[in-house]
């Protein structure tokens, strides 16, 4: 899904735009990456603008190396610092996965992948998904990392 394009149908802000929420929600951030033991670190570029990397995501999915691609992409936010809003730096990116970033990058702006990214979107809505993290279990809607055991419980009925 599209996390600002979901904030938009839900008619909300996020919490990295509201200055209270934000400063609470770094701290946050910070106190889970030490319960996990691991490394975090808050990118100075955020936001993030995710829009062109959620359409990869897709292309990555269907070129089936969703997960690699998720985990790097994730430690080149929030482990590395790196600015993925820079085009030059995502194409780095890309070539260290051995993947063609020209070609890659003209499949993520495919008029199906745009389409798809909105249709996942819009159906996550629907579900009534308003953030992320989100999980729905049973047709219920846990929302956020602190309801993992609520989830678990749930999966278990």
């Amino acid at each position: 899904i599209l996390l600002s394009g979901l904030h938009n149908l839900a008619g909300i802000t996020a919490p990295g735009f509201i200055p209270i929420k934000a400063k609470y929600m770094i701290k946050d951030c910070k106190l889970w990456a030490e319960k996990y033991n691991i490394t975090f670190k808050f990118n100075n570029y955020f936001p993030i603008k995710t829009l062109d990397l959620m359409r990869c995501v897709l292309v990555a999915e269907k070129e089936d190396f969703l997960q690699n691609f998720i985990n790097k992409v994730f430690d080149a936010i929030w482990k590395d610092g790196l600015n993925l809003n820079d085009n030059i730096i995502v194409e780095k990116l890309l070539k260290n996965l051995d993947i063609n970033p020209k070609t890659f990058l003209m499949e993520s702006v495919d008029p199906k992948i745009k389409d798809e990214l909105k249709k996942r979107t819009e159906a996550a809505h629907k579900k009534g998904v308003f953030g992320a993290p989100s999980f729905i279990v049973n047709n219920k809607v846990f929302w956020g990392q602190d309801r993992l055991e609520f989830v678990i419980n749930e999966a278990k009925k």
